[in-house]
């Protein structure tokens, strides 16, 4: 979902129009299920999304034509029964490979609506170069070259023509309409980050350089792996990026740092993640499991600099949360291996026994274990019993097992000592195949 204001678009506007009848009717015709439960969950927040929206912004939304009818129809409540405008309905063209046993025409294209809250709404006209062949085909008049070889067309307008130069004709383009023929991702993009829904920043690029200007105000309510958080950086807009698991936030912090280096998330404020010992205890014991992994992922994250890879085996992670790679020496091309295991409850001196045989299990060098409580002495003589490993490029010898508390990675933001060498969150943290061929999991 996609959303451009302008400057200072969270206004004291508290008025809220809930498309109940819609979603009742609806519900007439759905019955109960997962897909009521999806249009109920977006009603509310297209509708909390529209009282924070200026005037003069516009709304994205992307989705499969599965559920885009019925979206629409709440969207059609929201903005347009408060004044605002439905503008297009985008079909955005992807292509690809078809197999040719279907029994339908080969599904390849997804819908975008986009929406004004008001007559107001800024719209940047956005066009495409022309192709030589396609614009010559399209004009049908003779192409003629000048003194320096220069190729134009007589451009009449009126009783007079003048000449109108192929180059500049070409650059100018053609104006964007409604169908957009942008080519998805592949497992060969450079763009890759290995999260499942990811869009082409060509897309996103389109919608914020049409709805907005330098200095606007872009939301994204649900940004996953940042695409849009990206482009918005390079267009030089402010953002906002939200997301439910630190997984997202993680990755975007790590790409950020890759793209424009580490002094870009000085000037990021993070909100919803445990900012103190409190903070992480409340959410490491929320009731809901989902919210609970948060905890686990946060810590694991955190700890290695958003370098590491989350176990996606839900229920069935053998006792590690997460791994990492690092080189012992510069010179050497296999990686070793770094994991992780967070516990937020009681923990005793078999866990650290449990945790160093899982380790070795998974033929890794070195493993932290992250605890919430703080360790008992004899938990600290039982990591020191899994002996030392002999970093060469730091010169020293580390614990094999070392015990790492969330005090210590919040209040003196303690960190891994070692160098990881892999990008293994970008490489595929968010796909459990990938990770797998990966030897990861």
């Amino acid at each position: 979902m996609y959303l451009c204001t302008k400057p200072g678009c969270l206004h004291a506007n508290r008025s809220i129009v809930y498309p109940g009848h819609i979603i009742l009717r609806l519900k007439q015709v759905l019955g109960q299920g997962s897909l009521l439960a999806y249009l109920v969950n977006m009603a509310l927040r297209i509708t909390e999304i529209h009282r924070v929206l200026k005037p003069t912004g516009s709304f994205y939304l992307h989705c499969d034509p599965t559920a885009s009818h019925y979206l629409k129809l709440i969207l059609d409540a929201v903005f347009v029964g408060q004044g605002g405008q439905f503008r297009n309905e985008i079909i955005w063209h992807y292509g690809g490979w078809t197999h040719s046993k279907m029994r339908h025409f080969p599904r390849k294209h997804d819908t975008i609506f986009y929406y004004a809250k008001s007559a107001d709404t800024k719209y940047n006209p956005q066009s495409i170069e022309w192709s030589r062949d396609e614009y010559v085909s399209l004009r049908k008049q003779a192409i003629h070259k000048d003194e320096n070889g220069r190729e134009y067309i007589f451009d009449k307008r009126g009783n007079a023509g003048q000449k109108r130069y192929l180059d500049v004709a070409l650059k100018e383009g053609r104006p964007v309409d409604s169908v957009w023929d942008i080519r998805p991702l592949t497992s060969s993009s450079s763009e890759r980050l290995g999260y499942p829904t990811q869009k082409p920043r060509a897309l996103l690029e389109r919608i914020i350089k049409t709805s907005s200007n330098e200095g606007d105000l872009v939301l994204d309510a649900y940004c996953g792996c940042g695409t849009t958080v990206m482009v918005a950086e390079k267009l030089g807009r402010p953002w906002i990026g939200i997301d439910i698991t630190y997984q997202s936030i993680g990755l975007i912090c790590q790409v950020l740092e890759d793209t424009y280096g580490t002094s870009v998330l000085q000037n990021i404020n993070l909100g919803g993640i445990p900012r103190d010992v409190d903070s992480a205890r409340a959410l490491a014991n929320k009731k809901d499991d989902r919210v609970r992994k948060e905890f686990e992922k946060w810590a694991v994250l955190t700890y290695s600099n958003n370098r590491a890879v989350i176990n996606p085996k839900k229920g069935a992670d053998r006792g590690i949360d997460g791994m990492a790679y690092f080189l012992p020496r510069f010179n050497l091309d296999t990686p070793e291996r770094y994991v992780f295991q967070v516990k937020s409850g009681a923990v005793h001196r078999n866990d650290i026994a449990a945790f160093n045989h899982d380790r070795e299990r998974e033929r890794a060098q070195l493993g932290a274990f992250i605890t919430l409580e703080e360790p008992t002495s004899s938990m600290r003589m039982e990591a020191r019993e899994a002996g030392f490993y002999y970093h060469e490029t730091l010169e020293r010898r580390l614990d094999r097992v070392q015990i790492v508390t969330v005090k210590e990675i919040i209040e003196q933001e303690r960190r891994i000592e070692v160098p990881l060498n892999y990008r293994t969150l970008r490489a595929g943290a968010f796909d459990s195949s990938s990770a797998q061929q990966m030897g990861l999991f």
